[in-house]
């Protein structure tokens, strides 16, 4: 879905820069230039990236499993 009308930037490109190494909002937006313009997409972004922040790694989920045995 198109977050950032004015960039056309969808939120699967704002995941893929979490999943990339941006680890807040401020980075996101210096990667993407998203927030640049208007401003509009501000408060979907900073959910995304809050969401996708929050998701465990693989190497996380991993760890987990094995700490259960």
């Amino acid at each position: 879905m198109y977050v950032c009308l004015c960039k056309g930037i969808t939120d699967n490109q704002i995941k893929d820069a979490v999943f990339g190494g941006a680890s807040s909002l401020r980075e996101v937006r210096k990667q993407l230039g998203v927030m640049s313009q208007c401003g509009k997409c501000g408060i979907m972004t900073k959910q995304i990236v809050e969401e996708t922040l929050s998701v465990p790694t693989t190497q996380e989920q991993e760890n987990l499993f094995y700490a259960v045995n």
